[in-house]
């Protein structure tokens, strides 16, 4: 099994600078939509709709499509624990 290990500074960074861990291929088909993860947001602001917003972003697939409706933003919650001190 593979394990994500997150590295916290001591000093707090930006709440803008800190970026999503969004899934870098599709689980099923393995086409690459972690680089959309930013653009998709973009269009959400823009007023898209998210099937308008997936469609623009040339995700057809169900399967691609579901990464990043699905996808829930732990980043915050994970950032408020610090790695245990060996």
């Amino acid at each position: 099994m593979f394990a994500l290990r997150l590295s916290v500074s001591k000093t707090k960074a930006p709440v803008d600078r800190i970026k999503m861990i969004i899934p870098v291929r599709c689980f099923t088909c393995g086409k690459i939509v972690g680089n959309k993860w930013e653009a998709y947001l973009g269009l959400l602001q823009a007023e898209y709709t998210e099937g308008d917003a997936l469609d623009a972003l040339g995700l057809k697939r169900y399967c691609c499509r579901r990464m990043l409706l699905a996808h829930v933003d732990l980043i915050e919650k994970l950032l408020n624990y610090a790695p245990l001190e060996k």
